[in-house]
C-alpha cells in the first residue's frame, strides 16, 4: 500500500478576494458587523430616552428609590458600549500579532454583559432583603408605577430587537445584552407589581416581588452563561458539522471527508477538514478542493474561513 500524500489547499485571503464568492464573504462579514453596530445604537438610543423619561417621573415625584432605579437604567445602556467597540474591532483587518482577527473582542463583550447581569441580579436581592428587615413606605405610587411601566417596555422593546439581529447574525454577545435588558425590564415589572401591592394595602409586596424577581435573573443567567461559556471553548452546533459534512461528502470528486472542525470567531464562523479525492493530478485535487469549499461555504451561513488538507486515495501495489 502506498502512503497516501496530504496538503493543505486554504481558502481565498479574506482581506484580498480573488473572486466574486471571497467578495461576498467580506460583504456578508462587514453588513453582518454593520447590523450589529446598528442594533447598539439604536438600543442605546432606547436605552437612554426610557431613562430619560423615568428621571423626569424622579424630578416630579422626588422618589429617592426611583431615581435608584433610574441611575441603574442609565449605567445598564452604556452595556451596549463594549458591544459597539466589539463590533467595530471585528471589523479590522488581522495583523501581524491578531493573525485571526479581532472576532474574538465579541466574546469577550459577552462576558462582560454576563458579568452585568449578575451584578444586576445580586443588587435586586440585596435591596429587596434589606427592604423586608427594613420597610420603607412607598410614596407618589401612581409616578412609581408609571415609570416602572416606561422602564419594563423600553427595556423589553430593547431585548427582542437585540435578540432578534443577534440570532440573526450568529451573535451570542449581542443575544446576551438582550437577555440582559429583559432581565431589566423585570426588574422595573417587579416596581410595577411591588406597587400595585402597595396600592392594595400589602406593603412587603414590593419587596418579595423583588427577590422573586432577582431569582428569574439568575434562571436567565443560567442560560447566557451556557452560550457565553460554550463560544469561548470553540463549541458549535452539531447541525452546522453534519450540515458541512454532507456537503463536502456530496462534492464532485471528493470520496470522503473526515476531521471537520468549526468554532465561532465573534459571529463569524471558521473551519477546516481533511477530503480525500481519488488519486490524480495536483491540479485536479485543487479544482475538487476549491469546489469542496465553496460547498462548505453555501451549507452553513456565516462560514469566512475554510481550509481543506487534500490527501489522495491510497493505491494498493501490485
Amino acid at each position: 500500500m502506498s502512503a497516501a500524500h496530504e496538503h493543505h489547499h486554504h481558502h481565498h485571503n479574506p482581506l484580498k478576494p480573488h473572486s466574486h464568492d471571497a467578495a461576498d464573504s467580506i460583504d456578508d462579514a462587514l453588513e453582518s458587523n454593520a447590523q450589529g453596530i446598528r442594533a447598539v445604537k439604536i438600543s442605546l438610543v432606547v436605552l437612554g430616552v426610557t431613562a430619560i423619561a423615568q428621571l423626569a417621573i424622579v424630578l416630579v415625584s422626588g422618589s429617592v428609590a426611583l431615581l435608584a432605579d433610574t441611575v441603574h437604567n442609565f449605567s445598564d445602556a452604556l452595556t451596549a458600549v463594549p458591544l459597539w467597540v466589539a463590533f467595530a474591532l471585528g471589523r479590522r483587518a488581522a495583523t501581524r500579532r491578531h493573525t485571526y482577527g479581532f472576532g474574538r473582542a465579541e466574546d469577550l463583550a459577552g462576558l462582560f454583559v454576563v458579568l452585568m447581569i449578575a451584578l444586576s441580579a445580586v443588587i435586586a436581592a440585596v435591596e429587596s432583603i434589606r427592604r423586608l428587615f427594613e420597610p420603607q413606605p412607598l410614596e407618589h405610587v401612581g409616578w412609581v408605577l408609571a415609570a416602572g411601566v416606561v422602564g419594563f417596555a423600553g427595556n423589553e422593546i430593547v431585548a427582542i430587537y437585540r435578540i432578534r439581529v443577534g440570532r440573526r447574525i450568529g451573535s451570542a454577545a449581542l443575544v446576551a445584552d438582550g437577555v440582559h435588558a429583559r432581565a431589566d425590564g423585570f426588574t422595573s415589572l417587579a416596581v410595577v407589581v411591588g406597587a400595585v401591592g402597595v396600592m392594595l394595602g400589602f406593603p412587603l409586596a414590593d419587596p418579595i416581588v423583588g427577590l422573586v424577581i432577582s431569582a428569574a435573573i439568575v434562571v436567565l443567567l443560567i442560560g447566557t452563561v451556557k452560550s457565553i461559556g460554550a463560544r469561548l471553548m470553540d463549541a458549535v452546533e452539531p447541525a452546522k458539522v453534519d450540515a458541512v459534512e454532507h456537503a463536502l461528502a456530496e462534492t464532485p470528486g471528493v470520496l470522503s471527508a473526515s476531521e471537520v472542525r468549526l468554532r465561532w470567531v465573534g459571529h463569524r464562523l471558521e473551519g477546516s477538514a481533511r477530503v480525500i479525492v481519488a488519486d490524480s493530478s495536483l491540479s485536479a485535487a485543487e479544482v475538487v478542493a476549491h469546489a469542496a469549499e465553496h460547498a462548505a461555504e453555501h451549507a452553513v451561513p456565516g462560514l469566512d474561513r475554510f481550509d481543506i488538507r487534500l490527501a489522495a486515495q491510497a493505491q494498493a501495489t501490485p
